[in-house]
């Protein structure tokens, strides 16, 4: 059996990997420290006997037994309500935690798929955004913490692919929806859905106009595990280029809900990016990758969900404590 490595296992796509791997015959060692991820994430795999799981933080020394063929680094905050909390933290786990998965990689002469995100593309001035574009980010603004980070982690994946010849693979991931998302966590596809089913208005920051492009969280491992399994070391964006504007978004859920709110508008956050789209050219031609799952039918089983959680976790407003992590 191959064995795979996967950092961030109990968050929303990196236990989906855990699936997908487990699923396809792997030995799946995973990795969190449940900063932001949740150990329901990955309670149905605990008597798996091809899945092990370790409680570790990546931006310390990391030790694995035995050989490790692959390595898939998801450990990092995700929204902008984690990174805007935990800024260092989130800065040393692109940095930090990016080094020490490189190092581990070469040790085991082992092939690392990186995580990036649309993010490096900042607030764009190209549109849709191709692989080549180098972005417009304001790196000392309040949301550089992570877009710099992650342009970091992809600069030293290089280095490290044309120094050592180590094998690697960069995904820049636009949009991502589906089951285990974190109601609370900030983005605004359980924030609508959260407040919907709160009865609570749907809160819009900006005019509207903005736009953004979902992908479905199958969509999205399936570019993922053919983008490991190809030939191609640079960075390849995997998304939905189905673009909608953000208030249009809104009725949508509206719609899709049953439910009689109002939208109200809010100031949009600094740098919040106006446009969203990837070029996806790139995946196509390489592994013949494109997304299967429509908005409609993808919303749907994510609204199912959400309404499936427990009173508790739907009316649950305060975030994760950080507390133990803000001097890290």
């Amino acid at each position: 059996m191959k064995k795979v490595l996967i950092t961030g296992a109990a968050g929303f796509l990196g236990s989906h990997l855990c699936d997908r791997f487990i699923h396809e015959g792997y030995k799946v060692i995973g990795m969190d420290n449940f900063i932001t991820g949740d150990k329901k994430n990955l309670h149905y795999l605990e008597s798996n006997p091809n899945f092990e799981f370790i409680e570790h933080d990546v931006t310390e020394f990391i030790k694995i037994e035995g050989r490790l063929d692959f390595i898939l680094h998801f450990a990092s905050p995700a929204s902008p309500i984690d990174y805007l909390k935990i800024p260092i933290q989130t800065l040393k786990v692109g940095a930090l935690g990016t080094h020490n998965l490189l190092g581990l990689a070469k040790a085991k002469k082992a092939r690392i798929l990186i995580a990036s995100t649309s993010e490096v593309y900042g607030d764009p001035l190209v549109h849709p955004q191709t692989e080549d574009y180098y972005g417009n980010v304001n790196a000392i603004g309040p949301r550089g913490v992570y877009d710099e980070a992650k342009r970091f982690q992809e600069s030293i994946t290089m280095a490290y692919h044309r120094f050592h010849g180590l094998e690697t693979r960069i995904v820049r991931i636009f949009n991502t929806y589906g089951p285990r998302m974190r109601l609370n966590d900030g983005r605004v596809i359980p924030a609508f859905m959260g407040q919907a089913l709160r009865g609570e208005d749907l809160t819009i920051f900006g005019d509207g106009m903005q736009t953004r492009s979902f992908c479905y969280v199958d969509d999205q491992v399936e570019g993922i595990y053919r983008l490991l399994l190809s030939d191609y070391s640079y960075p390849v964006n995997i998304g939905n280029p189905n673009e909608i504007t953000i208030k249009d978004f809104a009725e949508e859920i509206i719609k899709l809900t049953g439910t009689k709110q109002k939208v109200i508008y809010k100031d949009l956050p600094v740098d919040d990016p106006m446009q969203r789209k990837p070029d996806i050219t790139l995946a196509k031609k390489l592994f013949n990758w494109e997304p299967k799952v429509g908005r409609e039918e993808g919303m749907k089983k994510t609204f199912e969900y959400f309404k499936a959680l427990s009173k508790e976790e739907l009316y649950k407003s305060e975030h994760k404590d950080f507390s133990s992590y803000i001097n890290k």
